[in-house]
């Protein structure tokens, strides 16, 4: 069976197809419609018209607005393939308008290929921002490049095809020097003088070529269709506002970025896990298989420096091998008090306000197995602290960046845990506030 279109049904309730004679792509958005329905259809709303060279709307369409530019250096653009079908992606007017130019589209790989395959002039540069690049404005004319490489993308994809191009660091470097910030305020950009793609290029045929005819038209035409799109409705109501981007690269918690007043860190030793066979030791018992519950829960309110400590009473004989694992001995629990006096008491210990921070999601998750008050957390570990992975452990890292770490206010590898812990709830808050300072 078949549908209206004469296709199968069950294809997706979506098409993409072009007219014979206009260079425009219909979208229809539903194939699973009876001719009657289909004829009854308000095309405003359930087809829309888009050109296949711009991929905008048909009603938003800026092709004839583009100038033919017959430019002399020849432009050469790679384009990451994630650019090829973006509604606001510049390489492709810059493709249409330049006579003199080329548009290569694929992923690093590929792209590093086909450009190997290309023939490039003798004199053939890459345009690229960065110190190490010449000035196009400071050429002679007699060391003017013949060809120019332009790389589209975003600026993760731009760095990664300068790294799996060889060729590309093999080219020497030009650059171009913005007087202003750039016009594409509809996709945001790393800093105020960075360039689309488009303005990049016209800058550099500027420096390069200034008697160039259609130069002023085609960022007219680019100018044009940047204020169409943010005077659309859409754009008007529901369009991202071009924000600098945070330096909180980190991707630290709000809640350790403001004073720390109401943040409480903590640490706690579990019971031993039970093994398969049903045996007693310290390492994690199979997923699901039991709840274990804290036996020894520590923590510190931060601005005020108060400290709970509670010894629990364990469900079971705690092995040599846990107590080592602990650093305490088994003494320690002597006179522990029960799992519910440890609930009321901690209870007792918390505001209304607290927000608990601790290193792992399985401490916080004792709480939980004991029936404690779980307040709002931070989980430091989710924290992009060590990016590159380092440090095996957390202590290594605070070495590492000279952390000072306060003697631990109970003894064994809880107190040390705990001491850690807030060292690095402090760092990160400190780390915060200077990112912060850089935004302002």
């Amino acid at each position: 069976m078949s549908n209206l279109l004469g296709l199968p049904l069950g294809m997706p309730d979506w098409l993409l197809f072009r007219s014979r004679h206009q260079p425009y792509l219909f979208v229809i958005s539903s194939t699973n419609l009876s001719s009657e329905q289909f004829d009854a259809v308000d095309h405003s709303r359930s087809a829309r018209v888009r050109c296949y060279q711009c991929y905008r709307p048909r009603a938003m369409c800026f092709c004839d607005r583009i100038p033919t530019i017959d430019n002399r250096t020849g432009i050469i653009i790679l384009q990451h393939m994630r650019e090829r079908f973006h509604a606001f992606n510049t390489a492709r007017i810059v493709r249409k308008a330049l006579t003199n130019s080329t548009l290569l589209v694929d992923h690093n790989l590929p792209l590093a290929d086909r450009l190997a395959k290309l023939s490039l002039a003798d004199d053939v540069g890459v345009l690229y921002p960065g110190p190490e690049g010449r000035l196009l404005t400071d050429l002679p004319r007699a060391e003017h490049p013949k060809q120019l490489v332009v790389i589209d993308g975003t600026w993760h994809h731009a760095k990664t095809l300068l790294r799996d191009i060889p060729q590309l660091n093999e080219l020497p470097r030009f650059r171009i020097e913005p007087t202003e910030p750039g016009n594409y305020r509809i996709r945001r950009e790393p800093n105020d003088t960075a360039l689309s793609t488009l303005e990049a290029t016209v800058a550099a045929l500027r420096s390069l070529e200034p008697d160039t005819e259609g130069l002023d038209e085609l960022v007219a035409a680019f100018d044009a269709m940047v204020q169409a799109q943010l005077d659309h409705p859409k754009a008007r109501d529901g369009w991202r506002e071009n924000k600098r981007r945070s330096h909180n690269t980190m991707g630290i918690p709000r809640a350790i970025l403001a004073d720390l007043s109401n943040i409480v860190v903590a640490y706690g030793e579990s019971e031993p896990g039970i093994t398969k066979e049903g045996k007693v030791g310290c390492k994690r018992s199979p997923r699901g298989r039991d709840r274990r519950h804290p036996v020894v829960w520590l923590a510190e309110r931060l601005n005020t420096g108060e400290r709970f400590q509670a010894v629990i009473k364990p469900r079971m004989e705690l092995p040599s091998d846990f107590l080592d694992h602990v650093e305490l001995p088994l003494s320690t629990w002597n006179g522990s008090m029960s799992t519910s006096q440890f609930v009321e008491s901690w209870s007792a210990f918390l505001r209304p306000q607290d927000t608990l921070v601790t290193f792992h999601a399985s401490t916080r998750r004792l709480l939980r197995n004991a029936g404690a008050l779980v307040p709002e957390s931070v989980i430091l570990k989710s924290v992009k602290y060590d990016p590159t992975h380092q440090h095996a452990t957390l202590e290594s890292f605070l070495q590492s960046q000279q952390v000072s770490v306060e003697p631990p206010s109970h003894p064994g590898r809880p107190g040390r845990r705990l001491s850690s812990a807030i060292a690095l709830t402090r760092f990160l808050n400190q780390r915060g506030s200077s990112a912060a300072d850089m935004t302002s």
